[in-house]
């Protein structure tokens, strides 16, 4: 089973080669790997060529684009695997990750896509914790809430013919509408190992930022309502005001926890 592994970079080289070098460690025999930048000045493409030049199978475009969305729509257009995942420029996977995904889709060869746990780290690459699996992973709950990590998630190629790409119109949540989307099909087969590290930025966003995001996300949510009861809906609902106001409210302890529970993608929506 070929897998496309695509990064997308823009000014990202603080942390780069460590996401690079996760992927090449892998010793994965059907690996294509794609990095996709998106015009960086900051010394990033002299990473992605350095490493280029030393492994030639490595495939990548650096121009402009119209955000995180665009550019991960570039890659799975550029990409030929049977299965594609994206790994941001700032995290990592474990050793071996791509083997157990590769043993999950052949034991469960009709499976559109498959998730797992991640280790989340903190800017010098040390432990907070390990994520667990949720009992679940059905439509019903995921539209309850973003459970799916993006770094430990992978989607097979042809799904995207299904569902379509990424929404270059969102700014934060284009993963969680994607999701969505995949989930009205079938839930993901489920991996029970942490598959990658995400780094946790935990002052990388402003609160108007954290609140803009929690409504993007709280907007497809509710374009989706109809497959929940009446009472999942008000305990969404009233979440969603809930954190909104103690965002509002400056309580910094529950911002960092809900900056914990944000995929990697968030992290760069800044682009």
């Amino acid at each position: 089973m070929k897998i496309s592994v695509v990064t997308i970079t823009y000014n990202s080289r603080e942390f780069l080669e460590e996401t690079i070098a996760s992927v090449l460690v892998q010793g994965y025999p059907e690996l294509e790997y794609l990095i996709v930048d998106g015009g960086s000045t900051d010394g990033t493409l002299d990473i992605v060529n350095r490493y280029a030049v030393m492994h030639p199978w490595i495939k990548w475009i650096s121009e402009p684009d119209r955000g995180i969305a665009d550019a991960m729509n570039k890659g799975i257009r550029l990409a030929t695997g049977d299965v594609v995942a994206h790994l941001h420029a700032d995290d990592a996977y474990l050793d071996g990750t791509l083997a157990e995904v590769c043993r999950a889709f052949a034991a469960n060869p009709g499976a559109r896509w498959a998730t797992g746990r991640i280790r989340c780290v903190n800017t010098a690459g040390e432990r907070l914790y390990d994520t667990e699996l949720k009992r679940s992973y059905n439509l019903s709950d995921i539209l309850y809430g973003n459970i799916i990590s993006h770094p430990a998630t992978f989607v097979r190629r042809s799904v995207f013919d299904e569902v379509g790409l990424f929404d270059p119109e969102l700014r934060y949540s284009m993963d969680y509408d994607l999701w969505l989307r995949i989930a009205a099909l079938e839930p993901p087969i489920l991996i029970d190992k942490v598959l990658a590290k995400f780094r946790v930025h935990p002052n990388s966003l402003s609160s108007a930022n954290i609140l803009a995001a929690m409504a993007e996300e709280h907007a497809i949510r509710q374009r989706n309502w109809g497959v929940l009861s009446s009472r999942a809906r008000l305990a969404a609902e009233l979440r969603y005001h809930r954190e909104t106001m103690l965002i509002r409210l400056g309580l910094n302890n529950f911002r960092k926890r809900f900056m914990q529970r944000l995929t990697g993608v968030l992290q760069s929506s800044d682009q």
